[in-house]
């Protein structure tokens, strides 16, 4: 089992996170960014060229059965539920094939309205709640995996 990131956009203290329980686990942990970023830290870091999709398009690559992957993005997400052991938002919610439909039918009703010139929120702020759920959930899925 890997942890592997979707580094680009996923908040610092999710990666911390992710750094400790790999830690623990023994886990091999993988951040996957464009070269228009730096990382360092004591895992893998795969650069790809800056482009859309592009780091999408190598975790899709890279990514095995039984990897997690930590992601805000829901087309990646859609594309990798059948493929690995978990996929999971960094605010700690696990993508399912029962949540992805409703979540993806947002996505499109967002984009729908900011097409026709509405303005939509953004997200939230990220709160210290949130990465309590994030590495709740996260060691869940270890647990249930060992």
């Amino acid at each position: 089992m890997r942890i592997i990131i979707d580094a680009d956009a996923t908040p610092k203290n999710a990666k911390l996170i992710c750094e400790q329980l790999a830690k623990k686990y023994e886990l091999e942990l993988i951040m996957v960014i464009d070269n228009a970023h730096e990382l360092t830290g004591d895992f893998k870091v795969i650069k790809v060229d800056k482009g859309k999709d592009s780091v999408d398009l190598e975790i899709v690559k890279i990514s095995k059965n039984e990897d997690i992957i930590i992601t805000q993005d829901y087309g990646l997400a859609t594309i990798l539920i059948e493929k690995v052991y978990a996929v999971i938002h960094p605010k700690g919610m696990r993508y399912t094939k029962f949540n992805i439909e409703s979540l993806m039918f947002q996505r499109h009703m967002g984009q729908k309205m900011r097409n026709a010139g509405k303005r939509t929120k953004g997200p939230k702020k990220r709160e210290r709640k949130d990465d309590q759920l994030f590495e709740e959930n996260l060691m869940k899925i270890l647990k249930e995996y060992f």
